[in-house]
């Protein structure tokens, strides 16, 4: 759950504002806890849209869409990261290898997404990931200014010293 709560913290501090952000969610999505925490999370917040891409493999688990729809959120599935490149927040996750009992499905499925420098060309998308990262995030994009996922890094530190410090009594 901390994890969710530094997200929305970067996105703040990134963006400048929750409501009314279109968030893509890219990769392994469902498994990803982080991706589904912040989706509850960001649910919380008004007129917040969700382009969801993965293979049909990994898509968002039916709790979270039933979520989506109950709160009346847009939504909509993808296979293409093409599709949710004009997000406000691009936010890519790994596939995990843990998951799979088929070595082979693995492969096949954990480098399907790869977000390269040609893929935000003219795009304003803020780029977040939790990592690790395992090859979904081509490295030439960390130069990108808009490649918040180290500063995301930070912000987890900084969010969970705060946690930490409340829980404690030391606030």
């Amino acid at each position: 759950p901390t994890q969710a709560l530094l997200d929305l913290y970067t996105i703040q501090k990134e963006v400048g504002h929750i409501d009314g952000l279109h968030i893509t969610m890219v990769g392994d999505l469902r498994y990803g806890r982080t991706v589904h925490s912040l989706s509850f999370l960001l649910g919380l917040y008004k007129n917040v849209k969700f382009t969801l891409v993965s293979p049909r493999e990994l898509t968002m688990p039916e709790k979270v869409t039933e979520f989506y729809r109950e709160k009346g959120i847009e939504y909509r599935e993808a296979e293409s990261i093409e599709e949710g490149l004009n997000a406000d927040v691009l936010y890519m996750t790994r596939v995990q290898k843990e998951r799979f009992a088929d070595q082979s499905e693995y492969e096949r499925l954990k480098l399907k997404y790869i977000l390269t420098p040609k893929h935000l060309v003219g795009k304003k998308c803020t780029i977040m990931h939790p990592l690790p990262r395992v090859g979904e995030i081509d490295p030439a994009v960390d130069s990108n200014p808009r490649a918040a996922y180290f500063r995301e890094v930070r912000n987890g530190m900084i969010t969970r010293m705060a946690l930490l410090s409340m829980l404690l009594g030391k606030v």
